[in-house]
């Protein structure tokens, strides 16, 4: 069953990419004691992730923190190479946590699972946007199959 409001955060392994290479991070070292918005996208430098979903948050994320949260976190299934494109990329820097889920453990931990294998695109993560209060959903955005209408950054700020 796919995660929902009052769920706790399944124990997985993401990875991140830091100054010496690609950095493991449990879900404990990300959501245990904080407050976090992670939202999740189908792919890194996809046109609509790259265009307004994560600018989004990089846009929104003084707002978003000054409500009280202390980690902004991306994750989409891909290397920890990619993302750490793709953060530079989109400008990023520390306002937002890029996760690498590479095999989609974690993508599949939550049942976000989403299937493009027919497109060539394989396995990856439907898009969403929530809030995690102490590794417990508080609020969660899930879109509808290509939507983006619920998990932006506009509707986490006024979740919080």
């Amino acid at each position: 069953m796919t995660i929902g409001v009052g769920d706790k955060i399944p124990s997985s392994t993401v990875t991140v990419m830091g100054s010496d290479g690609p950095t493991p991070k449990t879900t404990d070292e990300i959501f245990s004691g904080k407050k976090v918005v992670m939202f999740a996208v189908p792919g890194a430098f996809t046109p609509t992730c790259s265009a307004k979903h994560l600018p989004g948050f990089v846009e929104a994320a003084g707002e978003i923190k000054a409500k009280g949260v202390d980690t902004i976190a991306c994750l989409s299934v891909n290397d920890p190479f990619v993302m750490g494109a793709w953060g530079k990329d989109q400008n990023t820097g520390d306002k937002v946590l890029m996760l690498a889920d590479g095999s989609a453990a974690f993508t599949q931990a939550l049942d976000t699972v989403l299937d493009l294998t027919e497109r060539g695109l394989g396995v990856r993560s439907r898009r969403y946007s929530m809030i995690v209060d102490d590794g417990v959903v508080s609020q969660i955005n899930l879109e509808e199959g290509g939507g983006f209408e619920v998990s932006d950054a506009s509707t986490i700020l006024k979740q919080l």
